[in-house]
């Protein structure tokens, strides 16, 4: 037993093993001896990673998981085991720092969790125990405890409806925080508790719920409820009508009554906590290949010099020389223990090329980074006062690879707002005109404005499309309670506001209202329609709930004459099979019509049923809802049975208007080389012409299709043509269309054949695409052979599988809800901002993070090269060329700054010539900035640098040379002013100067932050060398750099030496600049000789002269003629209120300070 309690407290022996729970109501468990109750999770939400015992061990295994913090932890016991030449702190400090940094960080954000938790489980809450109402606090609450919530309140638990303070046992709830759907949604209790309305009722009351356990799916429940009246057990079947979810919020109820079935991290809100994987940026994977390469040169020099070492000892008088005798235990220990032991010197002597802190550099980048996509105003939208959220920050330069987009139509490239346009009726068209239903070619020429009597066809359908639906309506001023059943009953107050889950609905609703037909509201089971102000009443006996395999919904009512109808409606190819009667060809033909208008369609039928027909239906409907297995199996086939032989009445065309701006967008990201695919689940001749109206098709384009395939062979045929009709056709441009039946017979066994047609075609439209095949394709192209970046956007649940499964995840923030933008990587309020954000924000988030891990290696190499050359002139002794505290510091302080600051504000381009330029976005696609000839260029300068650091130090101050700056001779002194620790200071000092000018050199964008840190960190560097080896130090154990600095400083020699060590190092880096930016310029590089020559020159530098005449201005005019291509036109070019300024770029990237007028 205690074993098995342990297993359960960390988690891999869950409590319960059996398929269903079961749940006493007011914990009354049978008093029979043998019943063992069940063991369920507590009431407590735990969002927290880390308690304060597990803190410290799981951080820290969870940070040495990562290969350069375990290398480096490896190193660092290594200097403690064996004789090291250089001091376990040089690795330790910075190991330390690094470990700390990264743990503070994730520390307090989990303290953030653990604050949010607190509030949450420690809210008051009332419970009804031992015959009265109790309060306590949420994480208080047991499964089998009856709760009370009042109005307004939010569901501590999931709860099962007992009872509401309304006559019929129903309550309204939102449920905006679970999946953003705003409508009211109307949950009922069983008739044999609805009664339960006092807790002395509720305390009699003998119940027991056995349901389903726990389930992340929010719209699915099964269950059933046993209630034992007078010793007799009534069986009631549950489902997701009955359920109240954790984080819901009742609304237009004053209380209710529920029993707790689904506690703490087992309620299903806890159960949508996504743990999304992992997604890894391009970036991240060069970084590692660069760190296995590094890793191998690093190995390479220890080995070569542990061989070399032992090859210069092969002779007797430098193996032993007399200055350094061997002791005897030295003379007999083991050949192989000494070279291992002289190789792991070396390893440590060296380790410093692989940079320890480029981990945190890089996360603290990316997490600062993300913060400007928050603040950018352009990406800010007004009417719905939303801005850009970033929810993860790790792919922030993964915005800047993007080759394919893959976007959702409705609700992302549309509005999702819907306005009625047209329907057809009994094979007849109409339009609304003022509210009339006009036959399509007409005019509302009635002088009086009177409507025109209807039809009685026309009449049912208005009654079918307000009869059929799920929309809930709000009052401002509800009439509550039972008394009041219908509030502003005249159905024409403006005060009436119908809430719907799709818009579709809530657009068909309003349109019957308009027309006479209004929907008054629904009580109980009763739902009540005014007809040009005369009500009616029908009593609501069966709802079949939509779902996507159906694709429609109906409702069983009983009519005010007593008859048995069923109102169907959905989309023309789930309803148009199983009609028998109406003018089904030519509502097909109106249907067709409508779809190429870019309406969205919707088929409306109904079947009227005899008394026999109606039993038999009510039985299965019955049985079906109360399996507690294979409950929607069942649901499904009685489905099928019920909607068949089918009336149909009409269709309806909805019209779903575009986003602003999405015609620009799209063109914008073709220039940028970026394909956009968009799946759908619209109907062929809708999702058409969509595609024509937003231009993401071409009129000019040859539109190929690929739709009504009905077998592999035909599938394969049809592919092979069109391959071959892109190879003949010279046309420069191709789209292609498929439908989801198609995709399913190509992804079968032809997916080569589907790929190469795919990618030869410049826009690819996939309709009638369900949620797991648009993740498929998805799919498909990420693993093809050439591994493009994909990026996937959408605003539905139906877009989530897509949102995961690609590179980049985006959310819009639309009408469907915010599943899609819980599971994105980032989220924004229209897809115009799309433009921005990758051509703006992924441009330079990615030059920054390339130029971020190209130039720590650079660094790290120039400073242990010399490290690696000084050993050919100390006889391999493992004598170290830095003094310790400059080999902890200079990854920490000396450079670290610049490089910081440079990744966070850093832009080559003004970001209104990135937007109005796409094509600039094609310079950084393919990770073109960490290819490897990119790297090898940074790694061959960085041993370049380093052999002039160490070998110009030395030939300038190693051989003859001896003057002080006064110009004595000092050959005496020698010893003294030009040792080991003077050489190797020189040699640091030019290092830290040269690789942070280095980075000023690849600098375009100054703020006053990088003129702060950039020479602040090499003030720095002076500041703290003249103390550090100024002063005697009292807890240092040897202090070999005393005075070292001062003296070296003293020199002009050493001065002069600097100076020449750096032009030699970056004067030919300048020429080679300034050629290749003349003959061999990019596409960015021209853009930055515009953006200088339209005025806004400020973006390659801060440091701004009178009239507005940057600092580069002047040197590049130099140049100009000094290469023969000034251009005096130019000469006095400044900032005027002529000059074209960019005056509404509100981006919070701009941080400089500039003005329309001057800078």
């Amino acid at each position: 037993m205690l074993l098995r309690w342990i297993r359960q407290q960390l988690g891999f022996d869950p409590p319960h093993q059996s398929d269903t729970r079961t749940v006493y109501i007011a914990n009354r468990f049978p008093q029979h001896g043998h019943y063992v109750p069940q063991r369920f999770a507590d009431n407590r939400i735990i969002s927290s990673k880390y308690t304060v015992w597990n803190f410290v061990p799981k951080n820290l295994f969870e940070q040495f998981r990562r290969i350069a913090n375990f290398y480096f932890l490896i190193i660092f016991l290594v200097q403690l085991m064996i004789d090291t030449p250089t001091s376990p702190v040089t690795s330790g400090l910075p190991l330390f720092f690094v470990i700390t940094v990264t743990a503070i960080k994730q520390g307090y954000e989990d303290w953030l969790r653990h604050k949010a938790d607190n509030e949450v489980n420690g809210a008051p809450v009332f419970v009804v125990r031992s015959g009265s109402l109790v309060q306590t606090r949420s994480k208080n609450i047991r499964v089998g405890d009856i709760v009370r919530v009042a109005k307004d309140e939010t569901f501590p638990v999931d709860l099962v409806l007992l009872s509401s303070d309304r006559a019929e046992g129903t309550c309204h709830i939102t449920t905006t925080s679970l999946d953003g759907e705003t409508n009211l949604k109307t949950h009922y209790s069983v008739p044999e508790t609805l009664v339960s309305q006092s807790v002395s009722r509720l305390e009699a009351l003998h119940a027991v719920v056995e349901c389903q356990q726990p389930d992340a799916d929010l719209y699915r429940f099964v269950g059933r409820i046993t209630v034992t009246q007078q010793e007799e057990e009534i069986v009631r079947p549950i489902g997701p009508e009955n359920l109240l979810l954790r984080g819901a919020r009742l609304k237009n109820t004053k209380e209710i009554f529920g029993v707790a079935v689904y506690t703490g991290m087992e309620s299903k809100m806890a159960l949508n906590y996504k743990c999304k994987s992992q997604k890894r940026s391009a970036v991240e994977k060069s970084m590692n290949t660069f760190l296995l390469i590094y890793l191998g040169i690093l190995l390479f020099e220890a080995i070569l010099s542990t061989i070399l070492k032992y090859a210069w000892q092969a002779e007797k008088k430098w193996d032993e020389p007399f200055y350094n005798q061997k002791t005897e235990q030295e003379r007999n220990s083991s050949q192989i223990l000494k070279f291992i032991s002289d190789f792991l010197a070396f390893l440590v002597l060296y380790n410093f090329i692989i940079p320890i802190s480029l981990y945190v550099t890089v996360e603290m980048q990316k997490f600062l980074g993300s913060f400007f996509i928050g603040w950018d105003l352009d990406l800010y939208h007004e009417e719905s006062d939303q801005m850009a959220q970033v929810n993860t920050s790790d792919l922030n330069e993964e915005l800047g690879q993007v080759e394919y987009v893959f976007t959702d139509k409705t609700g992302t490239l549309t509005e999702n707002e819907m306005l009625f346009r047209e329907c057809s009726i009994n094979g007849i068209k109409y339009q609304e005109i003022n509210g009339k239903l006009v036959h399509e070619g007409m005019t509302d020429d009635s002088p009086d404005g009177s409507v025109p009597p209807l039809s009685r066809e026309e009449l049912l359908f208005l009654k079918a499309v307000s009869l059929c639906h799920t929309v809930q309506i709000s009052y401002e001023q509800p009439g509550d309670g039972p008394g009041n059943p219908f509030p502003n009953a005249n159905g024409f107050s403006s005060q009436m506001e119908y809430y719907a889950s799709s818009p579709d609905e809530k657009a068909l609703v309003e349109a019957t209202k308009r027309m006479g037909v209004t929907f008054i509201g629904s009580h109980g089971e009763v739902m009540e329609i005014k007809t040009f102000g005369k009500s009616e009443k029908y009593k609501l006996l069966h709802v079949l709930e939509f779902d996507a395999t159906r694709r429609r919904m109906s409702v069983i009512l009983q009519t005010p004459s007593g008859g048995k109808v069923l109102f169907t409606k959905g989309a023309e190819s789930a309803v148009l099979p199983f009609t028998k009667s109406g003018e089904i060809d030519k509502t097909r033909v109106h249907v067709d019509e409508f779809a190429l208008k870019g309406l969205r369609t919707l088929v409306v039928a109904c079947r009227h049923f005899n008394v026999e027909e109606y039993e038999e239906v009510d039985r299965q409907l019955h049985e079906a809802r109360a399996a507690l297995q294979q409950r929607e199996e069942r649901l499904a086939e009685v489905f099928s049975f019920i909607e068949k032989d089918l009336e149909l009445l009409g269709a309806t065309g909805v019209e779903d208007k575009l986003q602003e701006k999405v015609q620009e967008t799209i063109e914008s990201l073709r220039l940028a080389g970026i394909k956009v695919w968009v799946l759908t689940g619209d109907k062929h001749e809708t999702a058409v012409s969509v595609s024509l109206s937003c231009g993401h098709f071409h009129r000019t384009m040859n539109i190929l299709e690929l739709v009504q395939q009905k077998s592999d062979n035909e599938c394969a045929e049809q592919l092979r043509q069109l391959a071959r009709r892109i190879r003949e056709d010279h046309v420069i441009q191709h789209g292609l269309v498929v439908d989801g039946a198609s995709l399913s017979l190509a992804l079968r066994g032809h997916e080569k054949l589907f790929m190469e047609v795919c990618k030869n075609c410049s826009a690819v439209l996939c309709c009638r695409m369900a949620p797991l095949q648009k993740a498929k394709v998805v799919r498909l192209l990420k693993t093809s052979p050439e591994k493009p970046i994909t990026l996937a956007i959408g605003d539905g649940a139906n877009d989530v599988s897509m949102i995961q499964e690609a590179h980049v995840g985006i959310g819009i923030m639309g009408k469907e809800g915010r599943q899609a933008v819980r599971n994105s990587d980032y989220a924004i309020a229209r897809f115009r901002f799309l433009s921005k954000l990758l051509l703006v924000h992924g441009h330079f988030y990615y030059i920054r993070v390339a130029t971020l891990v190209q130039y720590f290696f650079y660094k790290n190499v120039c400073f242990i090269t010399p490290q690696f050359l000084y050993q050919f002139f100390c006889l391999f002794s493992q004598q170290t060329l830095y003094d310790s505290v400059y080999l902890t510091l200079y990854n920490i302080c000396f450079t670290s700054l610049p490089i910081l600051v440079y990744s966070l504000f850093e832009q080559q381009v003004h970001p209104h010539m990135l937007q109005s330029k796409p094509v600039l976005y094609r310079d950084i696609s393919k990770n073109s900035l960490l290819s490897f000839k990119t790297f090898l260029y940074w790694t061959l300068l960085g041993f370049c640098h380093a052999f002039v650091f160490f070998f110009g130090s030395y030939i300038l101050m190693g051989e003859d040379t001896s003057l002080m700056g006064n110009g004595q001779s000092l050959r005496a002194n020698r010893q003294l002013m030009f040792g080991n620790w003077t050489f190797g200071t020189l040699v640091f000092t030019v290092m830290v100067i040269t690789v942070t000018l280095k980075l000023a050199l690849e600098t375009h964008f100054w703020t006053w932050m990088n003129h702060f840190v950039t020479w602040g960190s090499i003030a720095f560097y002076f500041i703290f060398s003249l103390f550090y080896g100024g002063i005697i130090w009292p807890f240092l154990h040897t202090q070999d750099m005393y005075f070292v600095f001062v003296q070296l400083l003293s020199s002009g020699s050493a001065w002069f030496a600097i100076i020449i060590i750096l032009i030699a190092c970056l004067f030919p880096d300048i020429i080679k600049k300034v050629i290749y930016r003349h003959l061999q310029p990019t596409s960015t590089q021209k853009s930055q000789f515009e953006t200088n020559y339209q005025g806004i020159g400020c973006v390659d530098s801060m440091c701004c002269y009178s009239e507005g005449e940057n600092g580069c201005a002047r040197l590049g005019r130099m140049v100009a003629q000094v290469m023969g291509r000034y251009n005096p036109a130019y000469a006095n070019r400044s900032w005027s209120d002529s000059d074209p300024f960019y005056s509404n770029d509100r981006s919070i990237l701009t941080l400089a300070p500039m003005e329309a007028a001057h800078c």
